[in-house]
């Protein structure tokens, strides 16, 4: 019972990092109908450019090191907006309307790309930019000390899914992003420039796999080669919830949040396993995901 608080919070954490991380992925799919497979990349990029800034910032200005926080935004905008732009305007923009395992193929063969292009910049030394993690410092749960970094992902992630939810419930770019969404064709038509929606919610879902990066480096050891864990779990957490859904993301990375800190806890071989064995038992009952819809066919 005494390890039951550490459960929560754990799988609090790491349900929030999980969301940030597919929120974008499946926003883009839900969107534009766009599996995007260099989204793992993304995160990699984000998690180098911060570390980076970080190493090169504590290295000539310590005096100021609380201006660290400020390196965390700073990546993520910076790359964000400039591979999601670069990479729609490019490469997506051209096969839209094509077969989906076409842009499955495209965007795999990006990310491939950019894992060496990583390495040719960062090179394939580790980074471990964890000042930014240690000057929050500690608070107290049961006597035992927490990391007041790790809590506040659960509140960036809270504040993630709250803008989605009010700008689709109540603003006027929610309505014209869900008429986007429900159909595409009529939408334009009725005089909405569909193109410039793709761009903005690519650039934005970019954004947010890069913020997922950025938050997570000052927690792990930024290495070649992290982008293809991070995508498979986001995967595994928008088929949970529903491809297109933000707040199935949102569930579904609180189920395999909570199953993979039970597994940690109490077997720790079946860490990797449990993350899909749920996939599994979900999509066996709902092969749509929880908050996943059928598509009805257009003739």
């Amino acid at each position: 019972m005494h390890s039951i608080p550490f459960i929560v919070l754990d799988s609090l954490v790491y349900a929030s990092w999980l969301f940030m991380v597919a929120s974008g992925l499946t926003l883009i799919y839900g969107v534009m109908k766009v599996l995007n497979i260099a989204h793992g990349s993304l995160y990699a990029f984000g998690a180098y450019a911060n570390a980076w800034l970080i190493g090169w910032f504590f290295s000539n200005f310590t005096e100021y090191d609380f201006l660290s926080f400020f390196f965390i935004h700073l990546s993520a905008l910076s790359i964000g907006i400039i591979l999601g732009v670069f990479i729609e305007r490019f490469f997506l923009r051209k096969i839209y309307f094509r077969d989906e395992i076409v842009i499955v193929l495209v965007t795999y063969g990006l990310f491939l790309i950019f894992e060496d292009v990583m390495k040719l910049i960062f090179g394939t030394s580790s980074y471990l930019p964890y000042q930014p993690r240690m000057m929050l410092g500690n608070v107290d749960v049961l006597s035992i000390p927490y990391v007041i970094y790790d809590l506040g992902i659960i509140f960036v992630a809270t504040f993630i899914w709250a803008l989605f939810y009010f700008t689709i419930k109540y603003t006027k770019l929610g309505k014209l992003l869900l008429s986007v969404i429900n159909d595409r064709e009529m939408s334009s038509a009725l005089g909405i420039n569909v193109n410039k929606f793709f761009i903005y919610t690519f650039t934005f879902g970019c954004l947010l796999g890069c913020l997922g990066g950025a938050v997570s480096a000052p927690m792990i050891s930024v290495v070649p080669g992290i982008g293809v864990e991070v995508i498979v779990l986001a995967f595994a957490v928008v088929v949970t919830g529903g491809l297109g859904s933000v707040s199935g993301a949102a569930i579904g990375a609180l189920f395999i949040g909570i199953a993979r800190t039970i597994a940690i806890f109490y077997a720790p071989q079946l860490e990797l396993f449990i993350v899909f064995f749920v996939m599994a038992i979900i999509l066996s009952f709902k092969p749509e995901g929880l908050f996943g819809s059928k598509e009805t066919r257009k003739i």
